[in-house]
């Protein structure tokens, strides 16, 4: 039951204190480690479609078993120490693993931005929480790309951080974090990544999978419970889920789309070309700064649903396993 209560422990520190910029936060370290492996491997391996695709699979395979290693090392190191150190450590990996609040809060500067400032400072918020070339986004896109966002990282940066958590502890959910990192770095249909980035897309579409139909099923079941459009959700969600070349990003996009009764996704720029992607939802009515609010009250609802889930999944495991 130990793994419970840190679960419950780093998911509270999440929803009160968020991501202190003060604190050395594990996807920096990790990032820097992505850079560092690139440029090396692509030293030390051929500068040919062979090449690349063997340096990208040993970077697939260095970063998430280093830092499986390492947490684990630590962790057990700490053990030996005390028993209450090693439970501080699982609770503090734990919680930087998570972001709702983060997301929240990003989330809802660019709904600010929106009503209160000008639309550069709008694409400019949009940014900081999107991949796409936001500068030719109007105000209808910049609202578009955080709707997706907060749906798109329900999944990544919530319900699949708490599941390998539940499942494997800090140094399970830390190992997706590496993976989801690694794929947001290099895990691009680019010149430059197209080879050398396909093993750590194939790697975060596979961790990805289960987390990402659970996440969809779990905004539609919030979308009853906050009086959203919970049968739309379920709806779209069924037909739109497999709109997206990711088999994972259009279940939870799916969702909200049909929970607030908008229409997601569509053709987007990615550096400076323009890529044609399926819409998501129906254009029932224009999308308006308001949905960013309320894709985030399904959001939290979500999550909570999310940490609810996972805790009875885990005690229903140790009652009928024995396992800790």
């Amino acid at each position: 039951m130990e793994l419970v209560v840190a679960g419950a422990l780093s998911f509270c520190l999440d929803l009160l204190l968020g991501d202190p910029g003060w604190i050395p936060h594990p996807v920096v370290w990790m990032g820097r480690a992505i850079s560092g492996l690139e440029e090396r491997l692509r030293r030390i391996f051929p500068k040919t479609t062979r090449g690349e695709w063997a340096a990208g699979a040993l970077l697939a395979i260095l970063l998430p078993a280093g830092t499986l290693a390492l947490t684990f090392s630590v962790l057990w190191l700490a053990g030996q120490i005390h028993p209450g150190l090693r439970f501080f450590l699982e609770v503090f990996w734990g919680w930087q693993a998570l972001a709702v609040r983060g997301l929240g809060k990003e989330s809802s500067r660019v709904y600010r931005a929106l009503r209160e400032g000008t639309l550069e400072q709008a694409q400019q918020a949009v940014a900081r929480i999107v991949g796409r070339d936001t500068q030719r986004l109007d105000r209808a896109g910049v609202t578009r790309a955080a709707v997706e966002t907060v749906a798109e990282n329900f999944s990544d940066g919530v319900a699949a951080p708490l599941f390998y958590f539940f499942l494997g502890g800090a140094p399970l959910a830390l190992c997706y974090k590496a993976i989801n990192t690694m794929d947001s770095m290099v895990g691009y249909r680019n010149e430059r990544y197209l080879y050398f980035g396909r093993w750590a897309a194939r790697l975060d579409d596979g961790a990805n999978w289960l987390p990402a139909r659970l996440s969809a099923l779990l905004l539609v079941a919030a979308a009853w419970l906050l009086g959203e459009d919970g049968r739309g959700a379920w709806r779209i969600w069924r037909r739109d889920r497999r709109n997206h070349a990711s088999p994972n990003a259009a279940q939870t996009e799916a969702a909200m789309a049909g929970a607030l009764g908008v229409q997601l996704a569509g053709p987007a720029w990615y550096f400076g070309i323009r890529v044609e992607k399926p819409t998501i939802g129906e254009h029932q009515r224009p999308i308006v700064p308001e949905d960013i609010l309320r894709s985030n009250r399904l959001l939290y609802g979500g999550s909570v649903l999310c940490l609810g889930v996972l805790i009875g999944l885990r005690c229903a495991l140790v009652l009928g396993g024995g396992i800790g």
